[in-house]
């Protein structure tokens, strides 16, 4: 792969760290800023929707730039906005700087996952693919942790400053390593008219499915923890450890297998999801299950949804921003609609198992979608 694929990852790792950090900021954040804690708690669904926003729009707005000025203006405005948000001390100002976050992180993904499949061979780009979300998944593993150790030692600004200095050497290493060479882009109008595919429709909305249900448990894995399984809260930072790993094995697995036959691991890693869900139900209360399948789920989830994003590439090669822009917006689609269905079950009374249920029913239909679809037996590469 490469070497400028690698450093397009590590500003994909600190956008992926900003993106999920405020988990464990929100507390303090309240506190400085004199607002709730759901008020606080709000910084996250401005990121969530400023990202499903943002990935069709900024592809579009940047679709006639060179790709290397793309990069630069979308993670220049990333690291300006941290830098407002952790000196400001109004939090509307706050909030607009997680909103405007949101835009240039989903620009530069959608540009990235663009990049990135052009400077490979035509039959890499699951691997490509790989080595971006892996900074993501890194970002869950490494850079969460760590923005929650920072804010705790130094307060909640220091994990924004982090960001900062994490973006800083990818904003040079970007400047000095990706080409400026104009976009082979046929305008949005083409792009447009290539993702009407009903194929490629449907990878997005078994996308929006998979990562709904990933998300969905990742985000009441702490009462699960606690209220389901009865252990010491201090057991949280492990299994969401365990799960970042795995979630980072499933992107490795996906970098490997996603661009031979990605029908079969589709299709096998769905039904093993999906059964893994209903296991997890039923059974996290015993710690063994808890532990494993809290790995296990993590491996899976990630390995079928970085599959589904590299198939997306696959098939939109008529739309190769527009395609990698889409996808993230469905992605970040799941990210809002699991953690809220999952919500809405718990309201409703159903417990904390219900997120677990939840997962399952959304993987369950994402199975229903694909074996009533036109998806082809084999890859349309």
């Amino acid at each position: 792969m490469p070497f400028a694929l690698y450093l397009l990852g590590l500003a994909v790792f600190a956008q992926g760290t900003s993106e999920f950090m405020l988990s464990g900021l929100v507390p303090g954040i309240a506190r400085d800023l004199a607002v709730s804690i759901p008020a606080a708690g709000s910084l996250t669904s401005a990121f969530a929707v400023g990202m499903i926003v943002g990935a069709p729009l900024m592809a579009v707005v940047s679709l006639r730039w060179p790709r290397r000025r793309a990069l630069l203006i979308f993670l220049g405005t990333f690291l300006a906005v941290h830098v407002v948000g952790a000196l400001t001390t109004d939090f509307a100002l706050l909030l607009v700087t997680r909103v405007v976050g949101a835009l240039a992180n989903a620009g530069f993904l959608a540009v990235a996952l663009a990049t990135a499949t052009s400077i490979v061979a035509p039959t890499a780009k699951g691997r490509a693919t790989a080595v971006l979300l892996g900074g993501v998944t890194l970002a869950c593993v490494v850079g969460v942790p760590a923005g929650a150790v920072l804010g705790q030692l130094w307060g909640w600004r220091s994990a924004f400053w982090a960001v900062v200095l994490i973006s800083l050497p990818a904003l040079v290493a970007v400047l000095r390593s990706v080409t400026g060479e104009p976009q082979p882009s046929q305008g949005a109008l083409s792009e447009l008219r290539a993702l009407r595919e009903p194929r490629l429709l449907v990878v997005l909305a078994l996308g929006a499915l998979v990562n709904g249900a990933t998300f969905c448990t990742f985000t009441y894995l702490a009462p699960i923890v606690t209220d389901v399984a009865g252990l010491g809260s201090g057991w949280i930072p492990v299994l969401l450890a365990l799960f970042g790993i795995g979630s980072f094995a499933g992107v490795t697995i996906s970098g490997r297998l996603a661009d031979g036959d990605p029908v079969r691991l589709l299709v096998g890693g769905a039904v093993a999801l999906a059964a893994g869900w209903v296991v997890f139900a039923l059974l996290a209360d015993h710690l063994v299950v808890l532990v494993v399948l809290t790995l296990v789920q993590g491996t899976l989830s990630f390995a079928v949804g970085s599959t589904l994003i590299a198939k997306v590439l696959y098939t939109a090669t008529e739309a190769p921003q527009l395609g990698g822009a889409f996808a993230t917006a469905a992605f970040n689609v799941g990210a809002a609609i699991g953690p809220w269905a999952g919500g809405a079950a718990i309201a409703g009374g159903f417990g904390y198992r219900a997120p677990l249920w939840v997962s399952a029913g959304l993987v369950g239909i994402a199975l229903v979608v694909a074996a009533t679809s036109a998806l082809p037996a084999r890859s349309s590469r």
